[in-house]
């Protein structure tokens, strides 16, 4: 016998009398925001922007423009966009569309200067962003390797108030990327440093029918 054998029997024999766990309760509240709306993309714009992501909001027949006018500002001139992105929403842009493919390295996507993505839903409690790796997001290396992310979030059927209404929609199996504004660490002296396991800038654009604000 192994010694992970022998280790495996002594853990099953020492649970061999323990009774069975109790079933998880279920019966806990599922968002703690009410079921308007308008209200919850309000939630989500300011719990992006309080994680320092920089929330635009526009009409879907803005968004060209809009999207245009933050690569220009950024000085983008390749933009990476992932497989099945909407045609449409860098119709207007000027920089340059690259494509993720296996054979291009870290390197290749370090030096592409911004990437434009949507996502499977936003969660507005948390002010988090979930992509799935499904058409229009791409693998996720793309969202960790340039420093320049623009996210674009459809309201309001791809925002949920809170993370329990959010897991339903997801598929396990998925490779899930949580994202909760640009990357940032404070392991080192308490002193927060942004851009280290990911983009350094996180631009979400809100989509919604109504009034187009900024």
């Amino acid at each position: 016998m192994s010694s992970r054998d022998q280790i495996l029997a002594r853990v099953r024999a020492a649970v061999a009398d323990t009774p069975e766990a109790p079933e998880v309760s279920r019966d806990y509240l599922t968002t703690h925001t009410a079921e308007d709306p308008a209200a919850v993309l309000d939630l989500l714009h300011e719990n992006l922007a309080d994680y320092r992501a920089l929330v635009h909001r526009t009409r879907p027949e803005g968004l060209p423009a809009l999207l245009a006018r933050l690569l220009a500002e950024r000085g983008a001139t390749t933009v990476l966009a992932p497989p099945g992105l909407p045609a449409g929403w860098l119709a207007e842009s000027t920089a340059t569309r690259t494509d993720d493919t296996p054979a291009s390295t870290a390197q290749e996507l370090d030096a592409v200067d911004s990437v434009v993505t949507g996502c499977a839903v936003a969660i507005a409690e948390t002010g988090t962003i979930v992509l799935d790796g499904s058409a229009g997001q791409g693998r996720r290396r793309i969202t960790l390797v340039p420093d320049h992310h623009i996210c674009v979030v459809r309201a309001p059927e791809q925002v949920v108030a809170s993370v329990p209404q959010a897991l339903p929609r997801l598929d396990p199996a998925r490779p899930l990327t949580w994202i909760s504004g640009p990357s940032a660490t404070s392991d080192i002296e308490l002193d927060r440093v942004e851009g280290v396991h990911g983009p350094r800038t996180l631009e979400v654009v809100l989509v919604e029918e109504g009034t187009s604000t900024e």
